[in-house]
């Protein structure tokens, strides 16, 4: 073999891989194929596997830092569609695909990752229907877990104070869009549930897109409404919105509205039904008597006053029991309405014009109304300054207007 180049196996593939890195169409292919022999190094975060097709096959290899971006879990037999570069591996002598990108062929990485976390929850029974607690008929606080900002909240309470004025509702505000959204509602949901004083947790947002709403569908999220002990409602998105905190909550509604709706019950309602009991029961009364009255009078006087007095005596002792269980129940019912009127009190004070005029601020009118703007006064015009101690005359001498925009 005298004037040959005699190459080491080490050599030649280094020569090789050479060769493919320096063809730039192998810089960058795309290619649509199976996976088959996946392999999840825990340790390392690196993912390798074959990508086949009926006819052929190429090694692929992912590594930690492109993997950490995927969406869903990379699956046996799954149809995908990856990004990357072809070179060799020397060590192995065989030329392999590195991917940079993974998508699922056919449906979206999010909707492949949502089905993925719905399928293994629902296995582990978190959805399970017999863990669902039920909601209470007449609960007395409820806590509300969105943002403190828009319109979902103002929705909220509008629905809760039209239906069931007496209820108090208490905001756990949080973000509900992000990265971080879902470690805020968690925090929120656990301080919820530790302080026992909500009787039912609303956890709303109004609508978005997938990427919107994806803080709904971590798994540790649905964990902590699986552990909450206090009721949770999801009202998350719109109608055809679907989370996985919609699965895990004990309560599913379509809009934050319908929540409100089915946390309490309606006031109007409570009132006829009320009313129409007692008309039922004064009838029942009725009936009653006049057949008593029809019985007595086949009777002589004597017999007459025999019964009434053996019921009398009969019935005394049931009567004096009823006579406490009534007021037993009017006591509870009276501390329980004081309760309730004493929050509404509170409530109301602390939204009272007066007590905003405690901080230094002023309600400004005319003789013709109110004065709500800079725009509505005219120079030399007399106006008056409420104060939360009396109130105050002035002539106007200069009306200075902000330009919108400065």
């Amino acid at each position: 073999m005298a004037g040959f180049a005699i190459l080491s196996v080490s050599q030649l593939n280094q020569y090789i891989k050479s060769v493919f890195e320096s063809d730039q169409g192998l810089d960058s292919v795309y290619l649509r194929g199976e996976i088959s022999n996946f392999t999840n190094h825990y340790s390392s975060g690196h993912l390798y596997f074959t990508l086949k097709d009926a006819g052929a096959a190429i090694k692929a290899v992912m590594f930690k830092g492109a993997a950490a971006y995927l969406k869903f879990k990379p699956e046996n037999g799954m149809s995908v569609i990856v990004q990357g570069r072809v070179s060799v591996y020397p060590r192995d002598g065989v030329y392999q695909i590195y991917v940079n990108d993974m998508q699922p062929d056919g449906a979206g990485a999010l909707a492949v990752a949502f089905e993925q976390l719905k399928r293994r929850l629902a296995e582990e029974g978190v959805f399970d229907e017999e863990h669902k607690k039920p909601i209470p008929q007449y609960p007395a606080k409820i806590g509300i877990i969105t943002s403190k900002t828009g319109a979902v909240i103002q929705d909220i309470c509008n629905v809760l104070t039209r239906r069931f004025p007496a209820v108090e509702a208490e905001l756990y505000p949080v973000q509900v869009q992000g990265a971080e959204a879902h470690k805020q509602i968690i925090a929120a949901i656990k301080r919820a549930d530790a302080e026992k004083s909500c009787d039912v947790i609303i956890i709303a947002r109004g609508g978005g897109s997938v990427e919107d709403l994806w803080c709904f569908n971590e798994e540790s999220l649905a964990w902590a409404i699986y552990d909450c002990e206090t009721p949770i409602i999801s009202a998350v998105g719109h109608e055809t919105d679907y989370t996985i905190a919609d699965f895990a909550a004990d309560l599913r509604t379509p809009t934050p509205s319908a929540a409100a709706e089915l946390a309490v019950a309606d006031r109007e309602e409570l009132l006829y039904r009320i009313a129409a009991f007692s008309l039922e029961m004064r009838l029942q009364v009725e009936s009653r008597i006049r057949a008593y009255r029809g019985t007595l009078e086949k009777f002589s006087d004597k017999q007459r006053q025999n019964i009434v007095e053996m019921y009398i005596f009969q019935n005394l002792r049931r009567v004096k029991e009823l006579s406490s269980i009534i007021e037993r129940e009017k006591n509870i019912h009276f501390a329980r309405a004081r309760e309730q009127l004493r929050s509404m009190t509170l409530l109301l004070d602390s939204v009272s014009p007066t007590r905003q005029l405690l901080g230094g601020y002023a309600a400004v009118s005319r003789e013709s109304g109110r004065i709500t703007s800079a725009a509505e006064v005219g120079v030399g015009e007399e106006i008056t300054l409420q104060f939360s101690d009396g109130s105050v005359c002035a002539k106007v001498t200069e009306v200075t207007l902000e330009r919108k925009g400065d």
